[in-house]
């Protein structure tokens, strides 16, 4: 699977509307044949930053940054963000999440 780990900074006046802001993008992007997981997460540091991660079946790259969704986020977005974001994109075997098993629950 391609895993992809996104830092966006949002301006703070668009903190709080950030979900809202991105939930076109991100319904679509889960709706889309390849994804796996599309993920956000709100830094407990710093209120500004968001974390997406997410994942695509190895051949769904290509289709995901080709869709009208992503074209359109890629135009709207920017004017939200303090900087551009940083990303981490590595292929790594299978599909799934695994069991953190240090931290087994029983």
């Amino acid at each position: 699977m391609i895993f992809i780990c996104v830092k966006w900074r949002v301006k703070p006046e668009y903190a709080d509307q950030w979900a809202e802001l991105t939930k076109d993008f991100t319904q679509s992007t889960r709706a889309e044949e390849g994804n796996l997981f599309f993920e956000w997460s709100r830094s407990v540091d710093d209120p500004n930053q968001y974390v997406l991660i997410e994942a695509f079946k190895d051949d769904a790259a290509e289709a995901h940054v080709s869709a009208e969704h992503f074209k359109r986020a890629q135009a709207e977005f920017p004017q939200y963000l303090q900087e551009t974001p940083q990303v981490r994109n590595v292929l790594m075997e299978g599909d799934h999440w695994d069991r953190l098993g240090e931290f087994e629950v029983s």
